[in-house]
């Protein structure tokens, strides 16, 4: 599908609600760029872990701070029709799923320096418009002017039993309840942080995707996107 007028999809949503899948999909669908903004901050996690500079919460993140504006995060398609996470011109797509990334991007991402850092990067990204970008705070902080704002709201326990499927299907050593604890934990961060936390958008329109099939996902974000083309 092409439009000669483009505009900005901002999808946010809580952690597992499968966002980055519905994103994926509808930029591909509609010949739009899309952005991964979690996996940006998936891989500053990962550097924070690599280099020891930031490995635990409790950590001083000062070192992580210096560094973040000298990384180098971007995106390389790949031949299935998917893209992969780049970090300093490595393939970091798989690290950056494993649960030791998982359970500490929250915290990394609570960094007020961080979260402005990579807003800028994404906002950047997002000039020529044509763009699906899902997160947290997309619609509400990075393109809080968007023609078509989603939030995302699944249940825990639907969220855990998609991504314990998904890492077991992997061959990941996980159990539902690490998942489970892990999903609750990091909304409660998301949602509770002093810079820019998650919560829905005024003129967002909100899914819960429950009892979806991704067939039905993909038919109820295709009506939303026509009907915001429309309007603008």
């Amino acid at each position: 599908m092409n439009n000669d007028h483009k505009i900005i999809v901002a999808i946010d949503g809580l952690s597992g609600s499968g966002k980055s899948t519905m994103a994926r999909r509808l930029a591909s669908q509609v010949g739009y760029r899309y952005i991964d903004s979690g996996a940006m901050f998936r891989a500053v996690t990962l550097f924070g872990l690599d280099s020891g500079c930031f490995t635990s919460p409790d950590d001083d993140p000062s070192a992580l701070i210096e560094s973040v504006g000298t990384l180098d995060i971007n995106f390389e398609p790949q031949p299935d029709g998917t893209q992969h996470t780049m970090l300093n011109g490595r393939d970091v797509e798989a690290e950056i799923r494993q649960m030791r990334v998982n359970s500490m991007v929250s915290p990394v991402a609570t960094i007020p320096e961080v979260r402005r850092r990579l807003a800028q990067i994404q906002q950047q990204l997002g000039k020529e418009r044509g763009i699906v970008m899902d997160g947290r705070d997309i619609g509400t902080t990075v393109f809080p002017d968007a023609e078509l704002k989603i939030y995302v709201d699944t249940p825990a326990e639907v969220r855990a039993r998609r991504r314990y499927d998904e890492m077991i299907g992997a061959g990941a050593d996980v159990s539902f309840e690490q998942i489970l604890d892990n999903l609750v934990s990091r909304d409660k961060i998301d949602m509770s942080r002093a810079e820019s936390p998650l919560r829905k958008a005024e003129d967002a329109v909100v899914l819960d995707n429950s009892d979806m099939t991704l067939e039905q996902q993909d038919a109820w974000i295709l009506r939303q996107f026509q009907k915001a083309i429309e309007r603008s």
